[in-house]
């Protein structure tokens, strides 16, 4: 390792295509101060670069990215974000220093505000893809600079959008990473937002219609009291293993008045799932999970008319405009508009893997099923059209392996088990129970991934995660099409599970366009 002075000099000279270096900042050993709300462990003295990209237009794409000064083990992560952005996914750069890698983090061109992108097409494909690519490339140059050396493997990790970037980089740029780690993939982007319009208009039209959180909560708990053996919740248990072979008849809540008139009618609309009221075609999944109602970002977030309408419909304000009414949204003509504009940039849906799948890459894909924003049917089906494109199963596992896991919510936390690897504290760093660990298991000792063990804290609470030296429990997931049915017993030992195929039922198959 060079000195200081001397690793400053190098990364001056480094010349950025298109953009520069505007910090180099050595940090000291210690607590970081994020106010993230959070208890923290320290992190290792590192270098921390930040980078400003404009690659055309009006395009403003920041970066940054963390070098340990010791223990380096000689490999590069790249990590994803979240919502639409905006800022830099801090806990995705600690997770990474923390583990020894060289770590990068975009704000993918969002920033300060989404409505910065209105009517600016360069900046939504900084959005949809080339930041996460720019990252990438101009990572593995500050790396090479600093540490005299190219890193040995090169992995991505994100969740939700984060999932979304992980799935375009291995179907636009299959050089860029040797594995990728998915978690509840946001990547059928613009028919996932008509979708969220679609819960937005049956919650906020109607005043009445909109749920807070303890009406939200009666609605899981009268689903689980209804359908709990159907969906496959083991007794004790307050989340659903299979929640797709559930058809919820919306009449179990008009016993006692649980709800009112609107809030069931409104409750009908989302179990059905948005659908073009022309023709019928399906447009997306439905996105509240039955058994995910009460959840972080479900019924009673997206029941917040002006705060969802901000936070998860900008996309329709990019083209329709800032002052744009979504009640005049058309599920019938505006849907190939927003599919015209948008889908070619945002959609990560190819299944044609093959280029990735030939230069060596692997996939770990993750989702819950308690995941009330973006459904766990969606990427079933898209890995369900892997297989169809790698003529078979086998084919598809030697390089791409998907897990569902029963009772987590989106990306962490949930009902049932909180965490597989995103950097918590409890959480064992071993390939069983962190899917980071492994994917880096598979990609540089040929283990592939046949069973995960991700894990619940104690109380049910992630902070306790953070706070605690050990989980609580744990579960065994399979992957698909492989599934952990419970026998008897201890729900909360291994033992008392066996391996079996998933069967899948009511499982909704939207209309896709624009897969590349």
């Amino acid at each position: 390792m060079c000195t200081e002075h001397e690793a400053k000099g190098k990364l001056k000279s480094l010349k950025i295509t298109n953009g520069e270096i505007t910090q180099i900042e050595f940090v000291p050993a210690g607590v970081p101060d994020f106010g993230l709300g959070i208890p923290l462990e320290p992190l290792p003295e590192h270098c921390r670069v930040c980078v400003r990209m404009s690659p055309e237009g009006e395009s403003n794409i920041l970066i940054e990215v963390w070098m340990p000064l010791t223990n380096w083990n000689s490999n590069f992560l790249g990590t994803g974000n979240g919502g639409h952005a905006g800022t830099m996914n801090r806990l995705s750069l600690i997770n990474g220093i923390r583990r020894g890698y060289a770590t990068a983090n975009t704000d993918m061109g969002t920033a300060p505000d989404p409505d910065m992108l209105i009517g600016k097409p360069e900046r939504w494909v900084d959005f949809g893809y080339r930041a996460t690519h720019l990252m990438t490339v101009v990572a593995k140059e500050i790396i090479q600079a600093f540490y005299g050396r190219a890193p040995k493997f090169s992995y991505f990790t994100g969740g939700s959008t984060g999932g979304q970037q992980g799935l375009m980089e291995a179907q636009r740029y299959p050089e860029d990473y040797n594995g990728i780690l998915v978690m509840a993939p946001a990547n059928n982007r613009t028919h996932l937002h008509i979708a969220f319009i679609w819960n937005w208009l049956a919650l906020t039209q109607n005043p009445d219609a909109g749920f807070d959180e303890q009406q939200a909560a009666t609605v899981t708990e009268q689903i689980l009291v209804h359908y709990g053996a159907e969906g496959g919740c083991i007794p004790g248990d307050h989340f659903f293993a299979q929640p797709d072979r559930i058809t919820v008849n919306t009449d179990i809540f008009k016993d006692g008045k649980l709800l009112n008139d609107e809030q069931i009618r409104a409750m009908q609309i989302i179990y059905n799932g948005p659908v073009n009221p022309v023709t019928g075609e399906r447009i997306f999944a439905p996105v509240v999970v039955p058994g995910s109602e009460r959840f972080p970002l479900g019924l009673s977030a997206q029941s917040d008319k002006d705060e969802f309408a901000k936070s998860f419909l900008y996309l329709f304000r990019w083209i329709f405009g800032k002052d744009y009414d979504f009640t005049k949204f058309d599920f019938n003509r505006d849907v190939d508009f927003v599919d015209e504009q948008l889908a070619p940039i945002l959609n990560a849906n190819s299944a044609d893997l093959h280029d990735y799948k030939n230069a060596g890459g692997k996939i770990i894909m993750l989702h819950g099923t308690a995941d009330p924003i973006i459904p766990y049917t969606d990427s079933l089906q898209y890995y369900e059209r892997v297989i169809e494109a790698q003529n078979g199963l086998e084919n598809t596992q030697s390089f791409f392996r998907y897990f569902i896991i029963p009772g987590l919510a989106h990306v962490f936390d949930g009902p049932g088990v909180q965490d597989i690897g995103i950097g918590i504290r409890a959480t064992p760093k071993d390939r069983e129970h962190d899917a980071l660990t492994a994917l880096s298991a598979w990609v540089e000792e040929g283990i592939a991934p046949e069973r995960l063990l991700p894990v619940a804290f104690k109380d049910g609470s992630i902070v306790n995660g953070f706070i605690l030296d050990e989980y609580e429990y744990e579960r065994p997931v399979y992957a698909y099409p492989s599934m952990a049915v419970y026998k008897s017993g201890d729900p909360n030992q291994l033992a008392h599970y066996r391996k079996e195929k998933h069967i899948i039922s009511n499982l909704p198959i939207p209309a896709l366009k624009y897969l590349n």
